[in-house]
Parts: structure tokens; sequence; C-alpha cells
């Protein structure tokens, strides 16, 4: 474990992460998993509650080679293939997922049936494109909550993007009291479904997602700025 800005970041590789996860199952307690990378750990500086809900989380894995670079950590795990692996155990472990967030009705059913396809015993009990949130989650939760909690899910996947899915996971998991893990994945909906294009294998290899995201999504620069250039100069700023 280490702390990168004043934000608690694990070190563990997929394997010890997923034996994490699995003992989360067997735990009478709620866990939240997020994945922190340089732009998410930009905004808690900004967002003492963001701060916080990172903070408090059960699991933070590094989810980009900007964090794992500076923080010298020795692993780094994707969300997305992070939440398939969850996913895998799911069906292994005879457990339920409910899929929420990607504001597209097509692209969350799109992940629902990839994830079937890939893992046929998976049970996916509710899908929702989620509520209309503001910048830091907020917005009228009731139907979503109500949903959610008809199905009782023992694992939650919130896909609203960093920040919004953080912010709402740390407010709402206490009224989801079936939710054994909650996990922020941002795009991972999006990739899954095959809404959007992964960045080659090559580049996610050396850490350059994020000129492949820059091509595809030109409107992304200012998050890819925040990411690639104002990171680094908040760690060098740190150190003085």
């Amino acid at each position: 474990m280490v702390k990168i800005l004043g934000i608690r970041v694990d070190d563990l590789d997929e394997t010890k992460a997923l034996a994490l996860a699995r003992s989360f199952l067997l735990d009478e307690r709620q866990h939240t998993i997020f994945t922190p990378n340089p732009e998410m750990l930009v905004a808690a500086r900004k967002n003492l509650d963001l701060h916080n809900a990172l903070n408090n989380s059960s699991l933070n894995l590094c989810d980009g080679r900007g964090a794992q670079l500076f923080g010298r950590l020795t692993n780094r795990v994707s969300g997305v293939d992070f939440m398939q692996s969850l996913c895998a155990l799911a069906a292994h472990e005879n457990r339920s997922v409910y899929l929420l967030g990607s504001g597209s009705s097509e692209v969350v059913e799109n992940t629902k049936k990839m994830l079937v396809k890939n893992y046929p015993t998976l049970c996916v009990v509710g899908v929702d494109p989620g509520p209309r949130l503001d910048a830091v989650g907020k917005g009228d939760s009731r139907d979503t909550i109500a949903c959610i909690h008809s199905a009782c899910p023992d694992i939650l996947f919130v896909a609203f993007g960093h920040q919004k899915q953080e912010l709402w996971i740390q407010k709402y998991l206490p009224d989801l009291p079936s939710v054994q893990i909650a996990m922020g994945v941002g795009g991972a909906f999006d990739l899954i479904s095959g809404n959007k294009k992964r960045a080659p294998i090559l580049l996610r290899t050396f850490g350059l997602e994020w000129a492949w995201r820059l091509l595809l999504e030109p409107r992304r620069i200012k998050r890819i700025l925040t990411a690639v250039f104002i990171f680094p100069l908040y760690i060098l700023k740190s150190k003085f």
C-alpha cells in the first residue's frame, strides 16, 4: 500500500486482489472497490468527499501507468479487466450481479449479453442505464435504489464515470443491504459491450491508452491533459 497525493492505493496483482474480493463475499460487511487513476487522484485533491470515499474504500486498485510510475507500484490492474474477473468469480461462486450505468439502455443490455456469453453461469439480476446525475453524483436515485433493492444482487457494478460513481456508492450503498461488493467501473460497459474500441494491447502495456482515447475521442483532451500533465505537476509539487 502506498499513498499518492494523499490517497491510499493498494499494490496488489489481479490474483491477490481477486482473492481479497472472494473474502469480501464471505464477510457480513459491505465493501467497495475503486480503481484510482491519475485523473481521479487529481479530482480527489479538489473534492474532500471523493478523497474520503477513496480512502474509506476496501480496495483501491492502481488503474493507470502514471499512478503506477509515480507511486512506484509494482502492480497495475485495469478496472475493466478486474470487473470481468469478478464476474468470472461470481459465476463460479453462484453470486449475482447488477449492472448500473453508462447512460444507455443499449450499452448496458449489450454488456449483459457479452458477460453472459463469456460466463454462461453468471446470474445478472438487473440492468439499468442509471439516473440523471450532476458532476458529483447527486440526483433523484429513488427508483434506481428501489430496483436494485428488489433484485437483491451480491455485486453491484456502477458505471457513472469517476467521481460520480464513487460518491454515489458511498452515499447509497448502506441502502442496499444485499450488496456485498460495489465497484466503480467507469467506462467498462462501453468497452465490454463493444460500443467503444479498447486500445491495442501494445499501447495498454506501455500505458499509452490516453493516446488511443485522444485519437478516437478528441473531446476528451481536457481529461487527458489532466492525467498526462497536471498529475505529474501535482506529484512534483508534493515533493517540496
